[in-house]
């Protein structure tokens, strides 16, 4: 059901896909231009895995990693560069990025009970509608009720490229073993046991192996706004 604000009408949209098919670009980007809010999922994940591993967590300890993330204060705020992340009030955008919360963050959301917690407040936060949330489960399991899902997808070797251009020469990291850890967290995406990544069957699947941003992104917005006419 869509909701009005100020006699604007707004929809929930749901972007899913695996690692580094750009989720977070084009849901950012498509917020801005459809005047909606923006809400990376996958950030709040990358914070409770820094938190963990700078308490000495071991991010494979089930309940001691729970019991830690329910002690947590995570927002998600606009930024000028994009979507702030706190933790605790302190501002980890950049470090929740770093290559050592990347290699542990899947064990982290395979955690039922910390997708549980993390879940609630990610529907608490599209209540109102006008939400634009990109990560593994949200068309599946988070807001299945969204009005628009995308599976936004592209081959593993052009993701690892991407990945690459942004990290690679910084971090120290070849492409090869780049794209073999995008294909281990793949792997380990579709099979835990919890919420895996999958497609809902009610999404648009989009490969962006080809597409640029800008054209990922428009086609996005022109399928919100097919939407929004389709319920008038």
């Amino acid at each position: 059901m869509m909701q009005q604000d100020g006699g604007r009408e707004r929809i929930n949209i749901a972007i899913d896909g695996p690692a580094g098919a750009g989720k977070s670009t084009v849901a950012r980007k498509v917020a801005e231009q459809l005047g909606y809010v923006y809400i990376d999922t996958g950030a709040m994940y990358r914070a409770v895995t820094l938190s963990a591993l700078r308490s000495g967590i071991d991010p494979l300890d089930g309940p001691e990693i729970a019991s830690h993330a329910a002690s947590l204060d995570i927002r998600l705020l606009p930024g000028e560069q994009g979507q702030k992340v706190l933790l605790n009030g302190e501002d980890v955008t950049e470090e929740i990025r770093s290559r050592e919360v990347t290699q542990n963050v899947s064990q982290v959301a395979a955690n039922g009970a910390v997708r549980r917690l993390l879940a609630e407040k990610q529907r608490r936060l599209a209540d109102r509608k006008g939400v634009v949330m990109d990560g593994r489960d949200i068309g599946s399991h988070v807001l299945p009720d969204a009005e628009l899902k995308v599976f936004l997808t592209a081959s593993a070797s052009e993701r690892a490229l991407r990945r690459y251009r942004e990290i690679g020469d910084a971090q120290g990291v070849s492409l090869e073993q780049l794209e073999r850890e995008i294909e281990e967290r793949d792997r380990m995406d579709r099979e835990r046991d919890v919420s895996p990544l999958v497609c809902a069957s009610d999404a648009v699947v989009m490969d962006s192996t080809a597409m640029t941003i800008e054209e990922v992104c428009s086609a996005i917005v022109s399928l919100s706004r097919t939407k929004l006419a389709e319920a008038k």
